[in-house]
């Protein structure tokens, strides 16, 4: 009985053991959260970057007549300076003036036809006035339809006259402004068709620079007071520029914003079109806008106790957020500048603080970087 109840043991003890084995053992994971975050960048790095772009000119035209012919002046080459006012080109005008010679003389026509109208309406008004039986209604009412039907018909003549006017007008072509020829599209005596363009004009008294800013930069672009320009054939010297246009639309495969400068003409060194260089831009020396305080978005920050700011600073290598105090300066146009509190390269999230903890761990959303105000 005693060796049985040994047996009886033996066995509820293996089923223990083996039945013991086949469980597992559950870990809890620590909770990741999924955040956004910023990386601040230290606005020196934007006013000391340099952003390459090319030369235009202000002004350019392909020009061209509005009428047909065969050149017979064509009095520019390519490289020519020329004048607002002055010829480039001119197509024969012998048809152009009989044309307009025509029309003068069909109006000639038509005023004596219809002084002659007016006469005669006038005499028939007069003697029925003066004689109801004299003259019959329908007489004065014919009367009256000739000297309106020529009158009318005057203003079509007027017409016609103005048009050949200006088509002989059009025989020449002259330079809209003062510029520079660069192409030249027919040789003298050939016949041009109008609008064909026949030179090619460009005014680089004032010179345009397009340069493409990462969006990450271009909040700031507005802020800036003045701009640089060095051309790589003239690296020792600086250009002074101004903005002129801010694109609105980023590129789709660079995420860059075009930005065009325009620089006056040198006086003793000519920047031509197509001329490659790097631009940068600088704050004046009163700017308050490009001061060089971090700023971040409002959604960053949170209260603590007391009513200090925090934000959550995320570190890089476990992946953890810490609070951190801030001393915040003013609003601006894109948050809150931060005076103190934030060092540049650190990174911080910008949604959802109120909802995290000390030492949680965090997997970043997107990122961006943001450049001192």
């Amino acid at each position: 009985m005693k060796t049985q109840n040994h047996f009886i043991l033996a066995i509820l003890l293996s089923v223990l053991f083996f039945g013991g084995c086949g469980e597992e053992r559950t870990v809890e994971k620590p909770v990741v959260a999924l955040v956004k975050a910023i990386q601040v960048a230290s606005g020196a790095n934007f006013v000391e970057k340099s952003f390459p772009g090319k030369a235009s000119a202000a002004q350019e035209a392909n020009l061209s007549f509005r009428v047909s012919g065969p050149l017979i002046r064509f009095p520019v080459k390519i490289g020519d300076e020329v004048r607002k006012g002055d010829l480039l080109a001119r197509i024969d005008s012998r048809d152009f003036e009989v044309r307009l010679n025509n029309a003068k003389g069909q109006l000639t026509r038509a005023t004596a036809a219809l002084t002659l109208a007016e006469m005669e309406y006038a005499r028939v008004q007069r003697t029925w006035q003066q004689d109801r039986g004299a003259v019959s209604e329908s007489m004065i009412d014919q009367h009256r339809e000739n000297y309106h039907q020529i009158k009318a018909g005057m203003q079509s003549l007027e017409a016609s006259v103005t048009a050949a006017k200006d088509a002989l007008s059009d025989t020449l072509l002259r330079a809209p402004f003062t510029g520079i020829v660069v192409k030249t599209f027919a040789e003298n005596y050939e016949d041009v068709q109008a609008k064909i363009p026949v030179v090619r004009l460009i005014d680089i008294a004032d010179i345009e620079f397009t340069v493409d800013i990462p969006e990450d930069d271009i909040s700031r672009i507005p802020q800036v007071e003045k701009a640089l320009i060095q051309f790589d054939i003239y690296p020792d010297r600086n250009f002074s520029a101004r903005i002129k246009e801010i694109g609105k639309e980023a590129s789709e495969t660079t995420r860059t914003y075009p930005v065009t400068l325009v620089m006056a003409q040198s006086d003793d060194i000519k920047i031509y079109p197509g001329m490659a260089g790097r631009a940068r831009f600088a704050s004046g020396a009163n700017s308050k806008e490009l001061h060089p305080a971090i700023e971040i978005p409002l959604s960053a920050i949170f209260k603590g106790s007391g009513e200090s700011d925090f934000v959550w600073v995320i570190n890089p290598e476990s992946r953890t957020i810490k609070r951190r105090q801030m001393k915040l300066g003013t609003l601006t146009r894109n948050g809150v500048t931060v005076l103190e509190g934030l060092a540049s390269g650190e990174w911080i999230v910008t949604a959802g603080v109120n909802t995290l903890n000390e030492g949680q761990s965090v997997q970043i959303l997107r990122s961006a970087k943001v450049s001192r105000n």
